[in-house]
């Protein structure tokens, strides 16, 4: 394979609104947060590559569930790269903030990034541009999705602003592989907080076209989520009034007080 082949990501359906995503170069590949194995082996022996290395972002079974069945029909080798915790089956590689994972095959170098929030040991793994990448790549598991972030079932509000201003600082061409087709009611809520965007509007539009037509909305992009996430707009007029409103409060001073109140209103709504 000639060492500049561009890189494919590939969705991997699974469960119901789970993607798991592929890396490849049409020989060799990693997968990102796999739940589940049969669909990782189906996709793989379907497209005749080979298993180089598994990625996990956080330790929920739905990221995690498929890991040792891959590594029981493709060989116990493959490395398992992931955050600390006792929790992730077969990892064999901790990784934190600024380290670097090199992958011979295919080739890719990828940043890791902490960022605590939906879970305390969460990462995300970010591609800058190489040689064989076009754009930029974040694989953000659970932290980050197309106009919404995740819910905070160990982290804090403070956390997860920190974590996202990690992403904001990203270069906005670079894509996000979220890990969950939640988009449509994230725009749902995005558009209660915020129901003058017309970049949301047209937004929702394009991704109602492409559900209808059984296509994923994913990846996103930096640039994009920062015109239509309430998430990442925290510091926006139109998202601080709402959370005023919402909550009662004088003033949020900060946009992790804001954040605080839209995804406490999230989960309700």
């Amino acid at each position: 394979m000639e060492k500049n082949t561009l890189l494919q990501v590939w969705p991997i359906p699974a469960f119901d609104d789970n993607y798991i995503w592929c890396i490849h170069d049409g020989h060799h590949a990693l997968v990102v947060d796999p739940g589940d194995a049969n669909p990782v082996l189906e996709y793989l022996a379907q497209e005749n590559l080979t298993l180089m290395g598994i990625l996990i972002t956080h330790h929920h079974a739905d990221h995690t569930g498929g890991i040792l069945q891959l590594l029981q029909s493709l060989g116990a080798s493959i490395p398992v790269y992931g955050p600390v915790g006792a929790d992730i089956p077969g990892r064999t590689q901790v990784v934190m903030e600024g380290d670097k994972v090199e992958i011979a095959s295919p080739r890719i170098s990828l940043e890791v990034s902490e960022v605590p929030g939906h879970t305390l040991s969460h990462i995300a793994y970010f591609a800058n541009m190489q040689a064989n990448i076009v754009e930029p790549m974040l694989f953000c598991g659970d932290t980050l999705f197309a106009s919404g972030c995740g819910r905070l079932f160990e982290g804090t509000p403070t956390q997860m602003s920190q974590s996202l201003a990690k992403f904001i600082a990203l270069p906005k061409n670079t894509l996000v592989y979220c890990t969950h087709e939640y988009t449509l009611s994230n725009i749902r809520f995005a558009l209660a907080v915020e129901p003058n965007n017309a970049n949301l509007m047209s937004w929702a539009l394009t991704a109602q076209a492409l559900r209808e037509h059984h296509l994923p909305t994913l990846p996103t992009t930096i640039g994009q989520e920062l015109q239509v996430n309430p998430f990442m707009r925290c510091d926006q007029k139109e998202v601080i009034d709402s959370a005023l409103e919402v909550s009662g409060e004088k003033s949020l001073p900060t946009p992790a007080h804001v954040l605080a109140v839209i995804r406490a209103w999230k989960d309700r709504f």
